[in-house]
């Protein structure tokens, strides 16, 4: 598959204003992709008991399927899939059911936003450790004006959790989202064989990344990683004490006033409309949450990671055109959704010699 990768040597929307323009118009234009209910496409493999090497033609895609009532179908086969690239069906090579391990990348805004909440975000990434099975594997990572990871990917619970408790709020200012969204999708998960996902739990913003938005959700496109979104607001009167040890002397909300946090026109819900244009990119899912019900939204994220298939073909190389080309997955069963990715970006094609 191809992953686009930008040069990190060309700093782009080093600040939240800087290209807010572009920023809107990038995900205006992804959303007319995104149907709120749609089939996508994913890769698959014939051989499921055994490793796989994954080559890189090979288009992979997550499929999530669930019936009329939204619980999620298990125990689907190869043969209820079908698999369609520009509307032609495509003969399936790869197939891995939801009983596989799965590679989590579980990534935690440090950025000094979350200095009054980080305690409460660690107590529920604990518990959502606790949800995975032996085979599972994960890695810690944290962003804000760095990107650390605070682990290595294993399937040791006693070192995931040591991880999470030494995530610490950032002393500089810096919320380094996007780059930090590449490192795993272009570098650390890219040469994965398995099922892999992100859990990323942020408040949306981004300060300070260097990759341009549109590499960044290129990138994601054509990962097979799915990404969920765990979107939490912010108190500022919260945030200020902590930092500053006093009250805020922010007006009160009158009740029939929003809070800041979900102010329409705030940035903040700039922030949750990236998160779920990135989400339904790549076939994840958004999930808002108080930051006292995280706990809960864990359990949905890990119902539905122990509940996904894998798919995946090779494209003629005819295809092989540098274009955008649509995908769609059918499930032969009557009253079910699938939810899947719905293109793939092609390699570009061979230079003659």
């Amino acid at each position: 598959m191809m992953i686009a990768l930008s040069s990190r040597g060309r700093p782009a929307g080093t600040s939240k204003a800087c290209d807010k323009g572009r920023c809107r118009q990038l995900l205006c234009g992804l959303m007319i992709l995104l149907p709120c209910s749609s089939a996508v496409t994913a890769p698959t493999q014939k051989a499921v008991g055994q490793p796989f090497r994954v080559e890189t033609a090979l288009v992979s895609v997550p499929v999530v399927v669930s019936d009329g009532k939204g619980r999620f179908v298990p125990g689907l086969k190869e043969s209820d899939f079908k698999l369609y690239q520009d509307g032609i069906e495509q003969p399936i090579s790869l197939f891995v059911t939801s009983d596989r391990p799965i590679n989590i990348a579980l990534m935690l805004d440090t950025s000094k936003s979350t200095v009054a909440v980080l305690g409460k975000i660690k107590k529920a990434a604990v518990s959502f450790l606790s949800q995975l099975r032996p085979q599972d594997k994960a890695v810690v990572i944290s962003f804000d004006s760095e990107i650390q990871a605070l682990s290595p990917l294993t399937s040791d619970q006693s070192r995931l959790r040591a991880a999470i408790g030494s995530a610490q709020v950032a002393y500089y200012e810096g919320t380094k989202l996007r780059d930090a969204v590449l490192d795993v999708v272009g570098r650390r998960f890219q040469y994965l064989d398995e099922r892999k996902a992100i859990i990323l739990l942020t408040d949306g913003d981004d300060i300070g990344s260097q990759v341009p938005l549109a590499d960044m959700l290129d990138a994601v496109a054509n990962s097979g990683t799915v990404i969920y979104s765990v979107h939490y607001s912010i108190d500022p009167r919260q945030m200020m004490k902590k930092l500053f040890g006093v009250s805020s002397r922010l007006p009160r909300q009158d009740s029939g006033t929003p809070p800041p946090s979900t102010d329409p026109a705030g940035s903040r819900s700039e922030g949750l409309q990236f998160l779920t244009a990135l989400s339904e990119l790549s076939t994840g899912r958004v999930f808002p949450s108080e930051v006292a019900r995280l706990k809960g939204t864990f359990q949905e994220v890990a119902e539905e990671l122990r509940l996904q298939y894998l798919l995946g073909f090779y494209p003629d190389k005819s295809k092989h055109d540098g274009l955008v080309h649509e995908l769609k997955v059918v499930v032969d069963r009557a009253d079910t959704v699938v939810r899947s990715r719905r293109f793939y970006r092609a390699p570009a094609p061979s230079s003659p010699h």
